[in-house]
């Protein structure tokens, strides 16, 4: 078994090892990852955080030893809380750094990281906080940043950044916490997942207060919701019909 970690901004995770292949996820830079196979180009990895696998070009990782790993592991994270920052290396040189990129501290990759940083759990309120940094961040299919962000994806880095896990898809997430049986009974903070005409979870938001939800739309934007859904203000009808909400913290 090897082991890797991100040294870069942003390296697109594949779904399978070619360069025009489908983008399924993100390694932001910090993040660490089993590499599960390896070829002369492309390595197959599996971050441990939500189990998600893909393939990164060889040029865009770096591999660190077992001990390394384990080391990052044994640690609580630390990660930016600003929109972007930059890390700097011993010799000078600036990588810039994105919202929920972790910042490793480990001799693999050592940098010093100006600006605000958040680490361990955070109080449920902190949520929606986060979740408003992306605002009118562009939807993105695989994405988790704030210049390009997909639904599950944007649900998965603002409980991260609060310090909890979420899988990488809606319907893993769906799995996670515990069912409410109403919209009356959330909490804002709460996720609500929505499925399509043939039952198949493929949308989430993260509930705010006041019968409104933040969630990713062409564009993370708030919405209303009600038991039936998603009402978009401007559409003036339903975009997502409601399936489920769910209580993680």
């Amino acid at each position: 078994m090897q082991y890797g970690i991100c040294p870069l901004s942003l390296v697109p995770l594949r779904q399978s090892p070619d360069e025009t292949s489908e983008m399924t996820s993100q390694l932001l830079f910090g993040e660490h990852f089993k590499v599960l196979e390896s070829r002369k180009h492309w390595s197959k990895i599996r971050v441990p955080t939500d189990r998600c696998e893909g393939w990164i070009p060889n040029n865009q990782l770096q591999f660190i030893t077992k001990e390394e790993f384990e080391a990052i592991e044994e640690k609580t994270s630390v990660l930016s809380s600003d929109l972007i920052g930059f890390a700097e290396r011993p010799n000078g040189m600036l990588t810039a750094i994105l919202l929920g990129s972790s910042i490793p501290f480990t001799k693999c990759l050592p940098v010093t990281v100006d600006g605000n940083k958040i680490t361990g759990k955070q109080v449920k309120e902190n949520l929606i906080n986060i979740a408003l940094l992306y605002l009118n961040s562009p939807e993105l299919k695989g994405g988790k940043s704030p210049f390009g962000i997909d639904a599950s994806g944007f649900a998965q880095m603002v409980y991260k950044i609060n310090g909890y896990h979420l899988l990488r898809t809606a319907q893993e997430q769906a799995k996670q916490g515990e069912a409410l049986s109403f919209v009356e009974e959330s909490e804002p903070g709460d996720l609500a997942f929505f499925d399509d005409a043939s039952g198949m979870i493929n949308h989430v938001g993260i509930i705010m207060e006041n019968n409104y939800i933040i969630h990713v739309n062409g564009l993370v934007r708030i919405d209303r919701i009600d038991h039936t859904g998603i009402f978009n203000n401007e559409l003036r009808n339903y975009s997502h019909k409601l399936r489920v909400i769910k209580k993680i913290i």
